[in-house]
């Protein structure tokens, strides 16, 4: 597997020889991309090992996976039908998903996927597709289907790889980031905004406590899943409505 930060005319070569890719870029730039074997989101930031974290309206992130696989199928789910994630995957591969920030379906996978049927039993990897932050509210997430054109801002495309014999995907998650030793935040309702917050058992309005407390918001908060630590980034913090 070889992951390059590229110009859209390198991308295209890699397409026009038949290379397998999992994509991230601006809209603008993956719309000049030729049909083939790849997936898309939107998005203009990336990190690599080359170039760390760096923001690009005109490059695009690229995965070249041809060399680990046998063949490829992509598939479309909605909120619904996305429960079949799992049991649709590959018996011997992995899957790869993208979905678009704040869409119904990424609100559902959110919340409902570690009740899947067959959660964690075959390997899932991915995504969440979205915007340049000077961009929100004016466009919106996306995902794209390099084999059909096909184009959405609802639903999740997932990438079905099927994997050579005597080879076996293995996943697992690198955070660069860990849990202080400040108070305990506990969030009560489920949703990807919220006005108050349990910290250290007491109900206290969100905003207020992040600005009394000068929280840093360019930093996540991590959270704990059962063992896993995730990220939670901010998006924004109302000063006014809290």
């Amino acid at each position: 597997m070889r992951q390059t930060i590229s110009s859209v005319s390198d991308v295209k070569k890699m397409i026009e020889a038949g290379r397998k890719l999992l994509l991230a870029g601006e809209e603008d730039a993956l719309h000049q991309l030729p049909k083939g074997d790849w997936i898309a989101g939107t998005i203009p930031y990336f990190i690599s090992r080359d170039h760390g974290g760096m923001v690009s309206r005109e490059l695009l992130c690229a995965t070249d996976i041809t060399d680990l696989v046998t063949s490829i199928e992509i598939v479309a789910y909605d909120q619904n039908s996305l429960a079949r994630v799992y049991t649709e995957g590959p018996k011997h591969g992995f899957s790869f998903i993208v979905i678009p920030a704040m869409s119904k379906t990424h609100l559902s996978f959110a919340l409902n996927a570690p009740n899947y049927k067959d959660f964690g039993i075959r390997p899932l990897i991915g995504w969440i597709a979205g915007v340049h932050l000077s961009d929100l509210g004016k466009k919106t997430p996306k995902v794209i289907n390099g084999i059909t054109g096909d184009v959405l801002e609802e639903g999740a495309l997932v990438l079905q790889a099927q994997l050579p014999e005597g080879k076996v995907a293995e996943i697992g998650i690198v955070n660069l980031f860990e849990q202080g030793a400040g108070d305990v935040l506990t969030f009560t309702t489920d949703d990807f905004s919220a006005t108050d917050v349990m910290v250290n058992g007491e109900k206290r309005n969100f905003a207020a406590y992040i600005i009394k407390n000068k929280l840093d918001t360019k930093l996540p908060l991590v959270a704990d899943y059962y063992g896993a630590l995730v990220n939670i980034s901010f998006q924004d913090v109302d000063e006014v409505e809290g």
